[in-house]
């Protein structure tokens, strides 16, 4: 017996999967590079101006947890958590439609 195949939901071709990720990868990779200028830049002017360095790691901390939130994001995407996630739900409404 051949099961039918369920249409309501179309699922990306593994081209279109590796698109998403080159993009997600790609502005990461903007993000590191973003974030090393910038805070070189920061690093230095503190370093030439006042007394030492007095501000610029509040700068590189703040960002950093930002970029890292930025990693983290591109690392669970890859594992595929969300499609897994929304799979597991329409499955689950599927069976019981009430959502109970």
């Amino acid at each position: 017996m051949v099961e039918p195949t369920d249409t309501s939901t179309p699922q990306p071709s593994d081209r279109e999967r590796a698109e998403v990720r080159a993009r997600y990868l790609t502005g990461l990779v903007w993000h590191v590079g973003a974030f090393t200028i910038v805070n070189v830049f920061f690093w230095f002017l503190d370093a030439i101006t006042g007394s030492g360095i007095t501000w610029a790691h509040w700068i590189t901390l703040m960002w950093g947890f930002a970029l890292a939130f930025h990693a983290l994001a591109y690392y669970v995407d890859g594992r595929g958590l969300e499609a897994r996630a929304a799979e597991a739900f329409v499955e689950r409404h599927r069976t019981d439609p009430d959502g109970g």
